[in-house]
């Protein structure tokens, strides 16, 4: 297995959420497993969706994909974001009349994306070359195929599942899933901010919280998004130990979690 991340951007991006409606549009303010997988999917050249009802190719290639994911060039996880305002005359798409629609857009979205891949299965392998070596086979968007994506700062890490002792309390440098303990019947408590200690390793550095719900996987049987709450933070954070997939990068001494 081999660990390794890229550096994703955009000038625009549009993940769009699904409870909005046409006339007002909104994004996920950060990128989802979903989208990621769309992503990877392209730049090794699977096929989307073709058939109403039915997962895309890159769902039933990649969806065992670990992933990590940290935003870039954010103010406290948040990026900015522009309305913009779309008509459409077609007369088979609004019956004859003028169509509007709004949709509230990222401006220069950037993620770290970390990925855990298995040289032994052949997608994973050539993801893994194909990121290394700036390679794709189809170009790869964000949201919407006119916001064009690319990558760059491709690094690998050495790595190793965090050990932690129950009193230990560590900075995740990714998106972390909030109040998740290894099971459902774990006596353990869940993992969470710590208030009280800010822990922060620079103190010019003023603490935040990012919380967003979002989607992590597909209802196979409602044919819709998985959600959950998703935390994304500076603080230092405690009962770390309940929590599943925190990786240790020894080089970096930094913890991410890949959902």
């Amino acid at each position: 297995m081999k660990l390794i991340s890229i550096d994703v951007k955009s000038d625009f991006g549009f993940f769009r959420k699904p409870e909005t409606n046409n006339t007002l549009n909104v994004s996920y303010n950060m990128i989802h497993k979903p989208a990621i997988w769309g992503l990877l999917g392209a730049v090794i050249g699977l096929k989307g969706y073709q058939e109403k009802g039915k997962l895309p190719e890159y769902y039933n290639k990649l969806s065992d994909l670990k992933i990590g994911i940290a935003p870039l060039n954010h103010e406290n996880g948040n990026f900015s974001k522009t309305s913009i305002k779309y008509s459409n005359t077609v007369g088979y798409a609004n019956k004859g009349t003028t169509f509007l629609t709004e949709e509230l857009t990222l401006i220069a979205p950037q993620y770290r994306i970390y990925l855990l891949l298995d040289k032994e299965v052949e997608e994973q392998k050539q993801l893994l070359w194909n990121l290394k070596n700036g390679h794709t086979e189809f170009i790869p968007y964000f949201g919407k195929n006119e916001f064009t994506a690319w990558w760059d700062n491709y690094q690998e890490y050495e790595y190793e599942v965090a050990q932690l002792n129950e009193e230990d309390k560590i900075r995740i440098d990714t998106l972390f899933v909030k109040n998740q303990t290894l099971s459902e019947n774990s006596e353990e408590p869940s993992a969470e901010l710590d208030f009280l200690d800010f822990g922060l390793d620079n103190f010019n550095e003023p603490p935040f919280m990012y919380f967003e719900r979002l989607p992590i996987g597909f209802n196979l049987q409602l044919m819709q998004y998985e959600l959950t709450e998703m935390v994304y933070s500076n603080y230092k954070i405690k009962n770390v130990r309940s929590m599943p997939n925190i990786f240790y990068l020894t080089k970096e001494n930094s913890y991410v979690q890949l959902i």
